[in-house]
């Protein structure tokens, strides 16, 4: 991201090389903001169902296309745990109670500046879409692929991990 001027002063950001990279900064050393661009902690929850034969639980946001699916996101809130995050998350969006929560992986999602960490969350009860959702999609494990970026890099982690069973 992109800014002009300094949110601490109001002086126009300049180019500076810090910390091994080029990041904007103010120029007034005086007050010496940095604009550090770190990516944000998303949280990714592998949804599976314990009482519908495991299957997967795929979502689409209303903000996607049509026929675009993937996992539950969100991020991390102040003084929160990952774990507690990706809890969370499920039961706003899905209505879901986590009872089993495992660490799947951390990805890089540069497209959106973001690090993905991404949980399988086993789940009971009944669905009730929040919303941000606009629909589900139950899918048998054995049926399940994942996708070349983003949360489907979880994806595949999970699906591998589950061959050696």
């Amino acid at each position: 991201m992109s800014l002009r001027y300094c949110p601490a002063c109001g002086l126009p950001l300049e180019t500076y090389p810090l910390a091994g990279r080029e990041r904007q900064a103010c120029p007034d050393l005086a007050c010496g903001w940095v604009h550090w661009d770190n990516p944000l902690p998303v949280v990714a929850a592998l949804i599976q169902c314990r009482d519908r034969d495991g299957a997967v639980l795929l979502a689409r946001n209303h903000a996607w296309e049509p026929g675009k699916f993937g996992l539950v996101t969100g991020f991390l809130e102040r003084d929160e745990t990952p774990e507690a995050a990706v809890a969370r998350e499920v039961l706003e969006e899905t209505g879901l109670v986590a009872e089993a929560v495992a660490l799947i992986g951390v990805y890089p999602f540069a497209r959106k500046n973001e690090v993905i960490l991404a949980y399988h969350v086993e789940v009971q009860g009944e669905i009730q879409l929040n919303e941000e959702l606009a629909e589900i999609r139950l899918i048998p494990p054995d049926c399940l692929q994942a996708w070349d970026y983003g949360t489907g890099l979880a994806v595949a982690a999970w699906l591998r991990s589950r061959q050696g069973r």
